[in-house]
């Protein structure tokens, strides 16, 4: 089937210059992925034999899942190479030159393009937000049991507010048995604590139901109080254990609409070490949107004639995009520090590369 593009408003340089991009796009990433894919598997192969890990779980666990993961990664690197590699050789061929002179304007020049980028942004906001969370999932249950075995078995000093004004905290939670020591839940009105509640050990039964043992019981009322000791009692608390072992390994495995629920969930509940998640959440949308930005600067930078031709374009982008993937790794550790926010750190590269993108195209060749 033939897709008759002047429907859409398109010309015939614009269906070339689509065809050209999206075509190196996929064929560079490609490359790279199988390339990545050898590479991993002759660092892996020892441990893959050590621990007996089955060759069906191998492809379709592991590397079924890796794909996706690291094409997502790389994105934006090859939206940029892309770019620059066929709008170098366009503008070596004099092809630019050629369009422009024809009385097409660079802006309208970047149509195409950034038709292009909204390919490649759509299929990474998809793949980021809803594909790649269930297949981490296998991935990293997977390098758990094959690669590096490990198993968290118990959490400390887990505190949280379990409802409105319900603080709870456990200093020591064992999944084994599941039985926590050392509890203590405390109900406040306002900034005025109206109850707490201690005791030795607690036990998960189901859902929200557990039970408490040689508990302490003591309700203020003004400068009155009343106490109350127990051996047992059967308690309602809206908790599960599971939420006391997530992790910020986690994160990836949560698509949009789940991680966004659970930051919100853990924002309610006073915890504040929920920084992996945000930068995760933030970067599911920032990351897209870096496609457009990677265009604006490589047809900006390679759509000009030079000495250097393709090598030099290629050289300057390179270089480019190293910075940016540096820039993005060191900005997220603003928000671990507290210098400054989640969302800022995580959009900080965008902003800074955007306004490198626009300053390229105010001096690109017009």
């Amino acid at each position: 089937m033939r897709i008759n593009y002047r429907k859409f408003g398109l010309k015939r340089i614009d269906t070339y210059i689509i065809m050209k991009f999206l075509g190196t796009y996929f064929f560079s990433i490609t490359l790279i992925l199988s390339i990545a894919v050898v590479f991993d598997l002759t660092e892996k192969l020892d441990n893959f034999f050590e621990n007996n890990a089955p060759l069906r779980a191998i492809i379709f666990d592991y590397y079924l899942n890796f794909i996706p993961f690291y094409m997502n990664m790389f994105s934006p690197l090859f939206t940029f190479i892309a770019v620059i590699f066929f709008t170098s050789k366009m503008a070596t061929n004099t092809e630019i030159i050629a369009i422009l002179a024809s009385g097409v304007s660079f802006r309208r020049l970047m149509l195409p393009y950034f038709l292009s980028a909204a390919v490649i942004s759509s299929i990474s906001f998809v793949v980021g937000g809803f594909i790649i969370p269930p297949s981490s999932k296998k991935m990293i249950t997977f390098e758990n049991t094959y690669v590096r075995p490990f198993k968290k078995d118990n959490a400390r000093n887990v505190q949280m507010e379990v409802e409105k004004g319900v603080i709870m905290y456990i200093e020591r939670y064992e999944i084994t048995n599941n039985t926590g020591y050392r509890f203590s839940l405390e109900k406040f009105d306002g900034k005025t604590l109206v109850s707490r509640l201690t005791a030795q050990t607690i036990s998960w039964d189901s859902a929200y139901k557990w039970k408490i043992t040689d508990y302490l019981q003591r309700d203020f009322n003004g400068l009155r109080e009343s106490i109350k000791k127990g051996t047992v009692k059967d308690t309602t608390i809206m908790v599960k254990p599971e939420e006391f072992f997530i992790t910020s390994q986690e994160a990836p495995q949560m698509n949009n609409i789940k991680l966004r629920a659970y930051l919100i969930k853990q924002k309610d509940r006073g915890i504040g070490n929920i920084q992996a998640f945000e930068d995760e959440y933030y970067k599911r949308y920032s990351m897209p949107l870096a496609a457009f930005i990677m265009t604006l600067i490589g047809v900006s930078l390679s759509s000009r004639k030079v000495r250097g031709g393709m090598g030099l374009h290629l050289g300057v982008g390179l270089a480019l995009s190293s910075l940016y993937i540096l820039f993005s790794t060191m900005s997220t550790t603003f928000s671990v520090t507290g210098v400054m926010s989640a969302f800022a750190a995580v959009w900080l590269p965008n902003v800074v590369f955007l306004i490198i993108g626009i300053y390229l195209y105010q001096k690109a060749p017009k």
